[in-house]
């Protein structure tokens, strides 16, 4: 699982039918000190992020169980919104 902050949303008016009616939001991972890594990915938003807000992100597999199918084309999600960092 990784930390990231939701940047930015995409919008997709031809995308592959099992996005159609999920939320895409673009999200930068995070260290601890809130510092960014890696690069930017687009995840399905299963509990209403919204832009600024920092987020639990899951990757693979693990993505793909937060959907009926595990066929879906989805390789990230953000499973959770972070309210504080302590550490």
């Amino acid at each position: 699982m990784l930390m990231a902050k939701v940047i930015g949303s995409v919008v997709s008016t031809q995308k592959d039918s099992s996005l159609v009616g999920k939320k895409l939001m673009i999200v930068q991972p995070v260290d601890s000190d809130k510092e960014s890594i890696r690069f930017h990915q687009v995840a399905a938003d299963t509990v209403g992020a919204g832009v600024g807000d920092y987020v639990l992100l899951t990757i693979g597999s693990s993505a793909k169980q937060m959907f009926q199918s595990p066929s879906e084309a989805v390789d990230a999600a953000i499973v959770g919104i972070i309210d504080t960092f302590d550490k």
